[in-house]
Formats: structure tokens, sequence, C-alpha cells
């Protein structure tokens, strides 16, 4: 499967990508569909070639009964076919050669999205089999009749209950589809097309039956490999003539005895064969060729990925070394100004080196921008950073024990990001990791007169880790739960209630303002529970609920940035901020997300007092000087932000990528799809839970008196070690699935350092009327 990422932000309406089509090389097309699909066809097409028919925007509601849709396709139809009758014109293009007729059916498309009416697993953009396997019907001249089945049997427990197993089934590729096409029309294969005839390899069975015989099949499979060859020699001559010291790919390029290189010879051993009269030799050359060819087109797709891949890696390794100079203790002594020279020319040349290489070879602009990066960071790392360690190494009595102490923070930090990157494909280790936090933490790690000095504290505390870690062990494959969502709704009105109790009597305003936040919760609980009755019963989107729906959710959020009223903790602004986001976890749940956000949110609340207990009762306390003075206990603080916010992502277990979402909450406010606002509310539900966590380590660097954004800055530095995996994942080949989760891994991870910063700053804001005197305001619970 081949995706451009970009058509996501582009609502599909224009292709992002200019190709070549079976649409274009026909002699007339007859395309009909949504708004989004068909136009994109005749774009780039000759003019008059492709004719569409289109239903408008509004018609797509698939909150009612979506089947209206693939009805008004096939009325068309019949209608252009009746119209023909009176049509002379139209009676002669629909008689023509080489016609197609395309019709975009959304409605059933649509339907399995949002009901999955043959299978209860599996959403929107994921690799499960009844999500991604799509029957092919071929009938007509030109196609071969059913075969008796193999043996072994071709069926498997999928096709079983299709009652077909006497027959033989052929799958193909989803890019056969297009030069099978062309060879039933005659027509040539698209210009972009590298999909292989499935008649290519004798010994299988393929689709077509010439009318001259199997002979015929020789010709067609030679002509679909010089398609492929030729896409591959456009790669090849343009990569040679750009770079330097080109290393062809041998197979295609070697020469041969008669001085031409090998696919030139090859493709004349085919002719000759066919020539002859061998055709099932000429067919096993050919799909030989064939396969060596789609091998060279990787080769050179990949050529410099190796080359890019180092650089970035240094470039991330750059970033975290560059953000460290921000936590390291200043060097005791600066570096002589001959090693300052020497340090700017060794980079300066370096860069220029690379520069002059990219020139050469007319790489794009961004292999520039690749390496200019990594030569700042590590410039810099090595005048302000370098000293530093060297300094220490040398001013250490046991220099060995040093050296040891480093080499080992740095294992635990490398074992413990590497452990999350596999918990992003294994879910269940996020809940280990909350077993880690809640019990082996606190029994092996805090201080012993803590554990009896706070017993409650520590109840507490690994009761909402376990809590919060049954979540990641829920199954991802989610089917629409009302009463789960109302009791996702009421637990959040409970924690509210709860945290209200404690402080009623301190802040009267404050539990006003928790009470207007309370009522958003309730009426969007109402309405919910409202259109998702109207919703299952495909009876469409009451307007008034869409509307007040809408009102709620714009409300609730500004809610909490423009009150009048002030909290005199972090913890009550961090509640009112929990209440206010809560309302979308009403209306954007499908099950258990409202649950997983309050034990989230506590669990949140409970880390707070936690670590401002251990540090208090810690070697060293809370420190009084000014500035930051970096302690190893912040490497593990980080650690713990960073677990939180992968788990804020991925917790509910109703978002498995960018690409892999649910329909069913999104069509409670967007009866008619609108990728962008689909796309927005998604983030934005993602969001949430971030802002909260933000608001959090915000509060509680000011409880353990250390300067705006220290803790912060330590994560910042440990990321890398993620991102760098998740980069060296990607991949770009496979389902829908496996490209959009790898890339959104690696997209996850990237934007944590852009936007954990912007979220973080508005925690910082948030949290900073409240100043140092926040160390002193405790939920009574620690007391």
């Amino acid at each position: 499967m081949y995706e451009y990422v970009s058509s996501a932000s582009k609502g599909w309406k224009t292709k992002p990508v200019h190709f070549d089509s079976v649409f274009n090389q026909s002699s007339h097309t007859f395309c009909f569909g949504a708004p989004d699909v068909s136009p994109m066809f005749a774009q780039g097409a000759t003019p008059g070639k492709v004719d569409t028919w289109s239903y408008s925007e509004e018609n797509e509601d698939f909150t009612k009964d979506a089947t209206a849709l693939d009805i008004w396709v096939l009325d068309q139809l019949r209608t252009l076919l009746q119209n023909a009758s009176s049509n002379a014109v139209l009676d002669s293009q629909l008689r023509d050669d080489k016609v197609i007729f395309f019709l975009h059916l959304l409605g059933l498309d649509s339907t399995g999205h949002s009901y999955r009416p043959h299978s209860k697993i599996g959403n929107h953009g994921d690799g499960d089999p009844d999500n991604t396997r799509t029957p092919l019907i071929a009938w007509g001249r030109g196609i071969r009749a059913p075969l008796p089945d193999s043996i072994p049997s071709s069926h498997d427990d999928y096709s079983h209950p299709w009652q077909l197993d006497d027959f033989l089934r052929r799958d193909i590729e989803q890019a056969d589809l297009t030069p099978l096409m062309a060879a039933l029309l005659g027509i040539n294969y698209p210009v972009n097309s590298i999909g292989v005839l499935p008649d290519i390899d004798p010994t299988r069975p393929g689709y077509l039956l010439p009318r001259e015989g199997e002979p015929a099949l020789a010709p067609v499979a030679l002509a679909n490999a010089e398609s492929i060859v030729e896409h591959y020699l456009v790669k090849h001559e343009s990569k040679a003539a750009q770079t330097i010291r080109y290393k062809a790919f041998e197979p295609l390029e070697k020469v041969t005895q008669d001085g031409k290189p090998s696919r030139v010879s090859w493709v004349s051993k085919i002719e000759q064969l066919i020539g002859d009269g061998r055709s099932f030799e000429a067919r096993q050359e050919t799909a030989e060729l064939i396969k060596i060819t789609l091998q060279g087109l990787r080769y050179l797709e990949t050529y410099d990925r190796v080359f890019i891949r180092t650089i970035v890696v240094a470039a991330y390794l750059g970033w975290a070394v560059y953000s460290s100079l921000s936590i390291l203790p200043p060097a005791a002594s600066s570096v002589s100004a001959n090693k300052r020279a020497w340090v700017r020319t060794a980079a300066t040349a370096t860069l220029a080196i690379f520069w002059a290489l990219f020139a050469a070879q007319r790489a794009p602009w961004t292999f520039y921008v690749y390496v200019t990066f990594p030569c700042y960071f590590w410039q810099q790392f090595a005048l302000h950073g370098v000293p530093v360690p060297v300094q220490q190494f040398k001013s250490s009595d046991r220099s060995g024990s040093f050296t040891g102490r480093v080499l080992f923070h740095l294992v635990i930090v490398v074992v413990v990001l590497q452990y999350m990157v596999a918990a992003y494909a294994h879910r269940s280790l996020w809940s280990v990791g909350f077993l880690f936090m809640g019990i082996l933490w606190p029994f092996a790690s805090w201080p012993s007169h803590l554990r009896s000095q706070k017993p409650k504290l520590l109840l507490l505390w690994t009761g909402s880790c376990l809590a919060t870690g049954i979540f990641p062990l829920l199954s991802v494959n989610k089917v629409e739960d009302l009463y789960m969502i109302m009791c996702g709704g009421a637990t959040i009105l409970a924690v509210g209630a709860g945290y209200l109790s404690l402080v009623s009597n301190d802040n009267a305003a404050a539990g006003k303002v928790s009470v207007v936040q309370a009522s958003f919760i309730v009426l969007m609980m109402a309405i919910t529970a409202s259109s998702v009755k109207n919703l299952q019963a495909k009876q469409g989107l009451p307007i008034i609920n869409q509307t007040l729906a809408w009102i709620i959710l714009v409300v609730s959020l500004i809610y909490p940035f423009f009150l009048k009223a002030r909290h005199q903790t972090p913890a009550s602004k961090i509640i009112s901020l929990f209440l206010g986001f809560g309302v979308s976890f009403v209306i954007l749940s499908i099950s258990v997300e409202g649950l997983f956000y309050a034990a989230f949110t506590c669990n949140l609340l409970l880390w707070i007092e936690v670590e401002a207990a251990v540090r208090l009762n810690g070697p060293g306390g809370v420190s009084s000087k000014q500035g930051y003075e970096f302690r190893t206990d912040d490497i593990r603080i980080a650690l713990f932000f960073l677990f939180f916010v992968q788990v804020a992502f991925f917790g509910s277990g109703n978002v498995a990528s960018i690409s892999s979402f649910y329909l069913g909450p999104i069509f409670r406010l967007l009866p008619i799809f609108n990728p962008l606002l689909v796309v927005a509310l998604l983030i934005f539900k993602i969001a949430a839970p971030h802002v909260i966590l933000s608001a959090v380590l915000a509060t509680l660097n000011t409880r353990l008196h250390l300067p705006p954004f220290s803790l912060f800055i330590v994560a910042l530095t440990l990321t890398d070690g993620m991102t760098m995996t998740f980069f060296l994942n990607v991949t770009d080949t496979g389902s829908w699935l496996d490209v959009g989760q790898s890339i959104s891994f690696f997209c996850v991870n990237s934007l944590l350092l852009v936007c954990s910063a912007g979220m973080y700053t508005v925690g910082e804001y948030l949290v900073l009327e409240y100043g140092t005197c926040a160390s002193t305001h405790h939920v009574r619970l620690t007391e």
C-alpha cells in the first residue's frame, strides 16, 4: 500500500502527488461518487477524457442511513445509460473500446467504519484483515473461468464463511489492480504504476483468458516489465547524474558480454524467447526481471537513507548534549582561546565540506538544514559542555568511580527510554511501569520514616497507580458503550466534588466555579446520551443536540481561563482545568476514556505530593539556593514525566496513531465529515491530558523550589533517546496502520520538542500567580 501523508491535511480533495492513472489512459472514464474522491481523478487528465458526477458535501450526513449515497450513484449511472438512447454522441462513447466506469460507494465505506456490521474489532485505518482486505470480482470477456481449489486449500478462516471453498482463491496486491485493468482494456500502463500483472508468473493461475491462448500472455507480461524497467531507468539516470561516486544497482547495470547493461540483455533474451514460441520460459524470465527491477527501484528510493539517518541521528544526539548545557554546572575554568579557535574551525570546515558536497549533487535544501544543526550543537557542547565532565573527572579522587556512576546512570536512562519505546507496541508495559511506580519505587527508594509518617499518602499513591495502570491492559478494539461513557462523566464529577469537599471552607469562590463547571458536564452527559441513541437508530443527529454540544464544549473550555475568581492553590486551578476539559471526554468518548482521564488526573495530583514529600525527607532536602542545582534524582522525575506524557497519549486505548481512529464520537459534533475538523478534534482530545500534565509539572517545579523550566529541560534532554528510535523505525510501505503508526510514533515524540515546551509554558503561566507560596498549600490528605 502506498500512502501520501499530506492527503490528510488536504481532505483528499486534491491529489497531494500528481500521478498518471488508468482513467487517463482510457478512451473515456465515467466517474460517480463523493465530491472528495471523484474530481481528483480528472485533475491532470486529458481534458474531456474523465467525466465526473458528485453529490454535494451536505449530503454526506453519516449520522443517517448512508446507503442513500450509494443509491444516488447507481441512479446516476442508470440515468446516464438511459440518456444514451437519445444521445448519439453519448451512445458512441459508451460503446467505444477502453471505457471505464468508476463507482465510488462512500456509503458502504462509511458504514463499515462507523457501525462495523461484519466485524466488531478494528477501527478506521488499522491493519485488521476485516478492514484491509477488499473483495476483487472479475468477470466477462477476457477473464478465465473459476478454477477448482488447490491442495493445500487456498482458503483460510477469513474466506471460509463465503462458502466458496470449492473454487481457487487468487489474491493480488493493491497496486496490481492497475496493470490488470490496463491489460484487460488494452491500454498503456500508467507511467507511475509499479504493479505486477497477476498472470506474469506461469506457475500460478492468473486472471486473463486471451483469445490467442496462453502464448499471448508473454508479450503482455513483457510490456508490464518494460514499463517498470523504464520507471527504474529514469530514477537511475537522475541519481547517477547528481551523485558523486554513484554506485549503481549491480544486478541491472552489470555489463554483460555483449557490452550492454544486464537489464537490456535481459529484455532482449525475453524477446528472443517470445519469438521462438517459448512463452512459458519468457514469462518466467519476465517475472524474475520484474522482481529484480522492483528491488532496484527500492535501492534507488533508499539510496541516501543511511547517509540522511546518520546526519539526523547526529543532530538528535547533538540536541541532547546541547540542551544538557542548561543543567550542567558551569566549568571552573573556560576553554583556552586556541582550543576555542580549533573547535570553531573544525565545525566550520565540516559544514563547508558537506555544503560543497550537497551543492555538487544538487541536493534538496533540507539537506543543508540537516547538517547545519548537528555542527552547531556539537560545537557548542565542545566549547561549554565537555570541560565540565573533564574537570570533574580530574578532580575526583577515584576517577574510575566517577566514570562508573556516569555510565550507570546513562545505561539506566537508555534502558528506561527503550522500555517506553517497546511499550508503544506492547501496551501492557505501561501497566508494568505503573506497578513499578506504585509499589516497587516507594518500598525500594523512599526513606523508611516517610512510609511510616505518611501511610495514607502511600496508600493513595499506590492505589492511583494501580487504577490508572488498568487502562493500558484494556483492548484497543472498542464498541460504543453509553453506560461506560456515563460512568466516565460521573467519575469526573466525583473527582471534582471530592476536591471541592476538601477546599470548600478555604475558598468559597473556587467552589462556586466548580459547581458551574460540573453543570456543564451534566448537560453534556444528557446531550451525549440523546445523540448516541439517535445515531445508533440511524435517525440522524438532531440539530439542537449538535448546537448545544458545540456551545457547551466551547464555553466549558474557555471558562477556566477567564475566571475572575482567584484560586488559592495550584491544585485548585488544575481541578478547574480538569473539569473544563472533562466535557470533551464525555462528548468525544466511545467507552472508558472519561474513566481514564479521571484516574490519570488523580494520579498526577498525588505525584506532586509524593515528589514534594520525597524531596523534603531525602538527602539534602529542598534546595534553598538561587538558580538550578542538578541532582541525579531529577533524572528520575524527568523520566516519570516522560512516562506520563506517553500514557496521556496512549492510556485510554482509543487512539492507536494519527491515522487510526474511531469516527463514532466525531459524528456527535460533525454529522457531515470534514477531515480538517476531525483532525482538530482528535488532536484536541489528545492534547487535553497533556495540558493538565504540564500544569502539574510546573506546580511540582514550584513545590521543589526550582527555577522555571528546570525539570522540563532535564526531560527535554532525555526525549531524543526515544525519538531517534522511532525515526529509525519509520516505514513507507505496508498497511495504512503500518505506515501511519510508524510516522505517528515518530511525530508524537518529535513534536514533544515543540509542543511540550508550549504546553509547559502554559502550565507555568497557569501556576505563576501562586509563586513560591504554593509549597505551603497542601491537600489535606497529605497532612
